[in-house]
């Protein structure tokens, strides 16, 4: 009688390792059914990628720093302009003066 029971504890035993190892696969199929069906919605809905949303964020913070720059070279320069008059006078363009120099 121990032999028919350690025999079927086996059988037992091999039928679970079976059912898992199917479950298993039922598993990865499914995952990759989801994804791709995923990826399809996604695509329905116009999202971009992770590399394109990295590319654009990258482009943007480039912008954003030149926008910088440029402000405060603008800023600079209006403050020499508006220097420049009191130092000297307004500037008069050419051909102004009283013989036309």
């Amino acid at each position: 009688m121990s032999q028919t029971s350690n025999r079927l504890l086996d059988d037992l035993a091999r039928l679970a390792t079976d059912a898992m190892g199917a479950a298993q696969g039922v598993r990865r199929e499914a995952e990759t059914v989801m994804r791709g069906q995923l990826e399809r919605l996604m695509q329905s809905m116009d999202m971009v990628s992770r590399e394109e949303f990295e590319a654009v964020r990258e482009m943007a913070i480039a912008a954003r720093d030149e926008n910088d720059r440029l402000a405060k070279r603008i800023a600079a320069l209006e403050e020499r302009l508006s220097a420049a008059p009191a130092a000297g006078g307004p500037a008069k363009p050419p051909g102004s003066g009283p013989h036309g120099d």
